[in-house]
């Protein structure tokens, strides 16, 4: 089992930026893939970002450039460094674990961001 705990949504403005995190506890193993993944309402969750370990990433085409996402293995941490936040960005934020065929979702963090 893995644990995900989120931190770090809130509600800003337009062109603010905000820095989401996340850590994992449990059972983690060496190889897998950690990143972010949102959902907005009335539509389906989409990829955000995904680092798969060793160092691998993946964006979305569309966060490419305003969107970093970082990890930390010795502390089993993922975090979203998002500049220029746009209205449309407003969603319901998830941490995402991989390793093999285990998947695990935080609870997800709420990002609202104000025209």
């Amino acid at each position: 089992q893995v644990q995900l705990v989120e931190s770090g949504g809130g509600l800003v403005q337009a062109g603010d930026s905000l820095r989401l995190s996340c850590a994992a506890s449990g059972s983690i193993f060496s190889i897998n893939a950690m990143g972010w993944y949102r959902q907005a309402p009335g539509k389906e969750r989409e990829l955000v970002a995904v680092i798969i370990s060793p160092g691998k990433t993946t964006y979305a085409e569309s966060m490419k450039g305003r969107f970093t996402i970082s990890r930390d293995n010795a502390k089993n941490t993922v975090s979203l460094q998002m500049l220029k936040l746009k209205p449309e960005d407003t969603a319901v934020y998830y941490c995402y674990y991989r390793s093999g065929s285990f998947e695990y979702w935080g609870q997800g963090t709420q990002v609202t961001v104000s025209s």
